[in-house]
């Protein structure tokens, strides 16, 4: 288990060790976007990125040497000549203006760009194959997985631009104005005993020493926001959730009077969120130490360096300008880390989550929750085969009465268990979502095959879409669903199906329930596994579907898991649960382990 009130535990358990995830995740994720149907969007757009820069960086050199005609005109107070120079002014300064433009649509549309091909991806990867299933169960890396494709994914498109764009700037700009600052160094002497001492490029050199120091204190200084940042996102998906929890499930916690209970669990969501934005600001402010003295400092810093130029008579006024301008530029270049430490550590700890999750929805397919596996087969002889089936899991091993278990279409099987015998992951293991275990299960192909869970399912879609979900609401006539409907009750609603609403919060539980048996009469399958879902049944609409089933599906096989008091005659079949509690699974997360409690 996580010690939630260990910060450097948890650091490492959400996987923000840099040094050994950075290149990886970020290889991974430049990966997906060159597969990406965005991708040759993105080319063309970085392409005509570097094209603007470049013209910006070279307009910067003329604005640059704009400044020692234009200073030495004021200095010699000729006003023709400053007159001149300020039309030429004009043109380099409008140019600099529709190319400052032309680059902010272009970031701003890389960004939408590079976050659509992000989250198309993690959409694709997420909900393939069952992994929205798996990656549940495995512990901090599948908590909110929602924060993790909308905000993580939103934030480290806009950040990686963000930073792209900017270190491309300050790249072309160091390698521009270099040239113009070693040529400016040529005239600078120092005298020591009698003697003058040239040092070639003096003023680069300075550069670079300043911007190092100030680079490698920033370094220094702001790492710890790294692993506060991943923190930090956590603790606000956590935040973000038990809001929704609050505001699901309002009507429930308003009858039961549980506002204050609540309230003081929202409470201390936000004092653990509140401890790591404490640490973050101050982590900041440590930060803001080194980056904001350095900012000072340099208003004075270019001229300090030129002022033996100046004083000796080999810069005029002009070009003293002139040098603090190409140096100003050089050291800001080279300050970009400095400036962008606190945006690094941000972007490096949401690279790391959306990272992380990627390279673990990817990594469930490579390995189970456990050594011991069951095997799943696909048949076409028409039988639902369990053949030595057990399901090991953190309560135990279960298994079934009978060593082998064939049931053909038509044939009515009641699974009974005890509480926490396993019956959800008997359900589970069925539909090829619970791996840990040993022996076969053998069954039929995925369309003649439909899984009913103890909570039905209601999307925000049309009431066709729901009924016909997950196949096209074409596939299937308006007759069938208005007797789909009718037969279980809800005829009343036949009118409403292409009304699109929240139908979860609209129909009571039992005829939401009834809906997803409608389902079933749509679709016809040749199976039909369920999970204590006709429990919640009244009488009545359980009788009616026992009537389906022995008339217009007569020829579907039902195979129910339940309780012991779900003994029915209409079931021809009746096989027993038994759990070893000697066998079990390491323990997984406390929220996954809940959810599967049966």
């Amino acid at each position: 288990m996580i010690d939630q009130d260990n910060p450097q535990q948890e650091a490492m358990a959400l996987g923000t060790t840099t040094a050994v995830t950075l290149w990886p995740h970020l290889k991974m994720i430049l990966g997906a976007l060159r597969a990406s149907r965005e991708r040759f969007a993105l080319y063309w757009l970085g392409f005509a990125l570097v094209v603007i820069i470049s013209a910006t960086a070279y307009g910067q050199i003329r604005l640059n040497a704009w400044n020692k005609p234009f200073y030495d005109a004021l200095s010699r107070k000729e006003l023709s000549a400053v007159i001149a120079q300020l039309l030429v002014f004009a043109y380099i300064a409008g140019a600099l203006l529709v190319l400052n433009v032309a680059q902010t649509w272009l970031a701003q549309t890389a960004k939408l760009k590079l976050r659509e091909g992000m989250t198309r991806d993690l959409f694709f990867q997420w909900l393939k194959s069952h992994r929205s299933f798996r990656i549940a169960s495995l512990g901090e890396i599948g908590v909110n997985p929602d924060q993790r494709i909308h905000a993580d994914a939103q934030r480290l498109a806009e950040v990686s631009t963000d930073l792209g764009i900017g270190l491309l700037q300050a790249t072309l700009l160091l390698l521009s104005f270099v040239g113009v600052l070693w040529g400016l160094s040529e005239g600078v002497a120092f005298g020591l005993f009698d003697r003058k001492i040239v040092i070639p490029g003096y003023m680069v050199w300075c550069a670079l020493l300043y911007a190092s120091v100030a680079s490698f204190a920033s370094w220094r200084v702001g790492r710890p926001l790294v692993e506060l940042g991943a923190q930090r996102y956590a603790r606000e998906s956590e935040m973000r959730f038990a809001l929704m929890h609050v505001n699901e499930h309002g009507e429930a916690i308003a009858v039961s009077r549980g506002e204050k209970l609540e309230e003081a669990r929202l409470h201390r969501e936000l004092d653990r969120l509140l401890d790591v934005l404490r640490r973050i600001v101050s982590a900041t402010t440590n930060l803001t130490w080194v980056t904001a003295g350095y900012g000072w400092f340099t208003i004075v810093a270019p001229i300090i360096v030129a002022a033996p130029a100046y004083f000796a008579g080999s810069l005029t006024f002009g070009g003293l300008l002139m040098a603090v301008g190409a140096f100003t530029q050089v050291q800001q270049s080279l300050r970009w880390f400095v400036d962008n430490a606190g945006t690094i550590a941000d972007w490096r700890a949401t690279l790391h989550r959306v990272g992380g999750f990627r390279q673990a929805l990817i990594d469930i397919d490579k390995a189970g929750l456990d050594a011991r596996r069951i095997t799943f087969e696909e048949t076409s002889d028409d039988r639902f085969v369990l053949d030595e089936l057990c399901i090991l899991s953190p309560a135990g091993l279960t298994s079934l009465s009978e060593a082998r278990v064939e049931i053909a279409p038509g044939e009515h099987v009641l699974i009974v268990g005890e509480p926490r015998s396993g019956k959800t992951r008997l359900f589970l293991a069925m539909a090829g979502l619970w791996t840990s275990g040993s022996g076969r299960i053998r069954l039929p192909s995925a369309e003649s095959v439909l899984f009913v869970p103890k909570r039905a399912y209601i999307p925000d879609l049309s009431l066709r879409a729901i009924i016909s979900y997950p196949s096209p609401s074409s596939d299937f006539s308006e007759e069938a669903y208005v007797a789909a409907l009718t037969r279980f009750d809800l005829g009343h609603f036949a009118f409403l199906l292409d009304r699109v609403a929240r139908w979860e919060n609209e129909l009571t539980d039992p005829e939401q329930q009834q809906l997803a048996f409608a389902r079933v009469l749509l679709h016809k399958p040749r199976f039909v596994v369920v999970d204590e879902a006709i429990e919640s049944l009244s009488p009545q609409a359980r009788q009616t579907l026992f009537d389906v089933f022995g008339q217009e599906l007569a020829g579907t096989a039902l195979i129910y898991v339940s309780g012991p008091k779900s003994q029915d005659k209409f079931f021809g079949r009746v096989l027993h649960l038994t759990l070893d509690a000697r066998q079990r699974l390491p323990e997984r997360s406390a929220a996954s382990n809940a959810r599967l409690a049966n």
